[in-house]
């Protein structure tokens, strides 16, 4: 089976605001929801990375600080949350990773990621302090960062979180591409680069953000070689971007997917993906693996309370 929207088709930015309609909660009946891709930034961070979006991306609907996200997505029925954040300069991450380590002691029901900035001073030591604060691998944004997923700076961090068998979330897919960024994605994030990454660091669980948007044939072809890659649903599968559909990539790999959002970063309802993931059809089991299951087995949240996503009670209606 091929995947539609393999061929390369560049997402022209920036794209337009929905305004659709969005739900009040998690719809009954559905296994409990991890959302694995959700930004924490400090307010400052917040307020500058919304106006490089406004001007190269998309307007950004939910305008909020770090505990209204949390607050915002945990009322309306998240069960567990994974929080990102990545680094744009040298000198910046130790702050940041404390920003969200304060917002995991706050919140139980956060799972925040470190940063670093590859090739800073001290880079290693930066994780492994932030490590000590709770935070449970790292993140990293070629695009923003400038690197390649494959370049030498990355190495030691990937082997500080194989160490400690901590992952890694790496943006490493070409799109979208930007000129605002300060390289052509297209020029340092391949399938191919990613599959260097996975052969030099066996022991690192690797995540891939947006289904590895746009090669998705080629990430379904390195789900199949490599047991330690997994990717994210972040934004592919909402109908959003034009030439971009990866559902049979999903439903070839339910196993190893995980559901995300890029929340608040969004320019349209908050539920618009898990609707359009629920609608899929997928079986209870492959569902609860995709909504929950997966990402607690990525990134080893531990169960609490009744059922459990991929577990026995799947409350589905």
């Amino acid at each position: 089976m091929s995947i539609a929207g393999c061929a390369p088709a560049t997402v022209r930015l920036p794209l337009p605001a929905l305004g659709d309609p969005e739900g009040e909660r998690v719809p009954d009946g559905l296994p409990r929801v991890v959302d694995a891709h959700v930004h924490l930034f400090p307010d400052a961070v917040f307020a500058a990375l919304w106006r490089w979006f406004e001007a190269n991306a998309w307007p950004v609907r939910y305008r909020l600080r770090t505990p209204e996200v949390l607050d915002f997505l945990l009322a309306r029925g998240v069960d567990r949350i994974v929080a990102l954040h990545y680094a744009h300069r040298p000198g910046v991450a130790r702050a940041m990773n404390a920003h969200v380590a304060d917002a995991c002691r706050r919140e139980p029901r956060v799972t925040g990621l470190a940063t670093v900035y590859p090739g800073e001073a001290g880079a290693v030591a930066i994780l492994e302090e932030a490590f000590a604060l709770g935070l449970k691998g790292v993140k990293l944004h070629p695009h923003v960062q400038g690197l390649a997923p494959d370049a030498d700076p990355l190495h030691e961090v990937y082997e500080a979180c194989a160490r400690r068998g901590l992952p890694a979330v790496v943006h490493a897919g070409r799109e979208p591409r930007s000129e605002a960024y300060p390289v052509d994605p297209h020029a340092i994030c391949s399938a191919e680069r990613t599959a260097r990454v996975l052969r030099d660091h066996p022991r690192l669980r690797l995540c891939v953000p947006h289904l590895g948007a746009d090669e998705f044939e080629a990430y379904a072809r390195l789900l199949e070689r490599h047991d330690n890659l997994w990717l994210d649903t972040t934004m592919m599968l909402a109908d959003y971007f034009p030439y971009l559909e990866p559902r049979d990539l999903v439903r070839r790999r339910p196993d190893r997917v995980m559901y995300g959002t890029d929340f608040p970063n969004l320019p349209y309802a908050w539920d618009r993906e898990l609707r359009r993931v629920v609608a899929m059809g997928l079986d209870d089991a492959d569902l609860a693996r995709v909504l929950g299951g997966n990402a607690r087995a990525f990134f080893g949240i531990e169960e609490t309370g009744s059922g459990s996503a991929g577990g026995g009670d799947q409350r589905r209606g």
